[in-house]
């Protein structure tokens, strides 16, 4: 969701393909040639140093130039029995402000040990080299989708997830995807949660989960993190509110200075008063050409058109319900955010604002990411939600 709640509160590019010369019998050329494509790689990761995850997993696989180095290791591998590793950091974890309770971890780095063998490798796969999906605390993610969304808009993050060995429910809440419920007739988070809450209820004594929220999610999320707190090993917010006890996710909506992009989604958001108009909204519904610029500024249009046809109307009353989150339940989850810095429906400014407010244990962040980073960055946040499984 947005800012505007508040205004009523009464593909890859083609690739071209490339051939490396034979260096049979040219030992002199095969190191040159092999000299130039490590610098040039050199070159292109003190480049990448930030945080920009997506485009620095797509390199490694897909340019040119690392197909050229992936073939020559192949050819070194098979003239001289052997091949070189190669080292490449893929993530830079940024540090929130200290939390009040709970471990405290360290600023870190992540680095994978990238093995260029075969040049049809793909960008997941290098991400999900080592890992050891049966010694992690919690295997299996929960994915919680944002107001108007449903489980639909995952669909790139189930599959890379569920790649990787990963257990994955993408959950539609109450009145979203397939569900046959009126939005209209949504009035608490109880209700809007409860295909969340039947997930949970389903899993093993001893079954813990990483519950992922995304925008309106991230109120859906706290209010099983309070239900659940042994069923739950991580709770990660995704350009999601994050509250704390005594909020809403409109209190949170509506806490920072008006921007461009809340002029926006005011012009976006259509409210809807099926109880009549002397009585409080009970939906609000999107005007579709407004949100593809809100929501999906940096997303294909594929992913626009599919978008569009499958958003539904969001509930009011589960954005206006104020929960109640204990220290003893909420605050012993371990709580991640994500930052989309591109986002024009919840700014990174107020994004921040809400880890300033209620600070998570750790925080990281995805640049030229749009609201929906699981459609214009679905490989940097595969990549940091399989990071974040592996914190303990």
């Amino acid at each position: 969701m947005g800012n505007a709640i508040r205004c009523i509160s009464g593909d890859n590019e083609g690739r071209k393909k490339f051939s490396l010369p034979s260096f049979k019998g040219k030992p002199a050329a095969f190191l040159s040639s092999l000299s130039f494509q490590k610098k040039n790689m050199k070159d292109r990761e003190e480049k990448s140093c930030e945080t920009n995850e997506d485009d620095s997993i797509r390199d490694i696989s897909f340019m040119s130039s690392d197909r050229a180095l992936a073939a020559a290791f192949v050819h070194n591998h098979q003239t001289n029995g052997g091949y070189n590793s190669l080292q490449r950091t893929i993530s830079e974890t940024v540090m929130g402000p200290p939390r009040k309770h709970g471990p405290h971890v360290q600023r870190s780095s992540s680095s994978s040990q990238v093995l260029l063998i075969d040049r049809s490798i793909r960008p997941q796969q290098l991400v999900n080299q080592g890992i050891k999906v049966d010694e992690l605390e919690a295997s299996h993610f929960v994915l919680v989708h944002g107001g108007g969304f449903g489980a639909w808009c995952w669909y790139k993050t189930v599959a890379l997830l569920e790649e990787a060995g990963f257990t994955v429910d993408a959950v539609n809440l109450t009145g979203s995807g397939p569900s046959l419920s009126d939005s209209n007739n949504i009035y608490s988070l109880a209700q809007y949660v409860k295909p969340l809450t039947d997930v949970i209820d389903k899993l093993g004594q001893e079954n813990k989960v990483i519950l992922v929220g995304h925008d309106l999610g991230g109120a859906c999320i706290s209010y099983a993190m309070e239900q659940y707190p042994l069923k739950i090993s991580k709770a990660v917010f995704v350009a999601a509110t994050m509250p704390f006890n005594g909020q809403s996710a409109l209190d949170l909506l509506s806490q920072t200075q008006q921007t461009d992009s809340e002029n926006l989604m005011q012009k976006a958001y259509i409210f809807l008063y099926a109880d009549g108009k002397e009585n409080p909204a009970t939906s609000i519904d999107l005007d579709k050409d407004i949100s593809r610029e809100l929501f999906f500024n940096r997303s294909s249009t594929r992913d626009k058109a599919l978008a569009a046809v499958s958003m539904r109307s969001i509930p009011f009353g589960p954005a206006v319900e104020k929960l109640t989150l204990s220290e003893e339940n909420y605050g012993s989850i371990t709580r991640l955010y994500i930052k989309t810095l591109e986002d024009h429906a919840i700014p990174a400014s107020q994004q921040e604002a809400m880890v300033q407010s209620n600070p998570p244990q750790q925080v990281f962040q995805i640049k030229g990411s749009d609201h929906a980073p699981f459609f214009s960055k679905p490989q940097a946040l595969h990549r940091i939600l399989v990071q974040i499984s592996q914190i303990r």
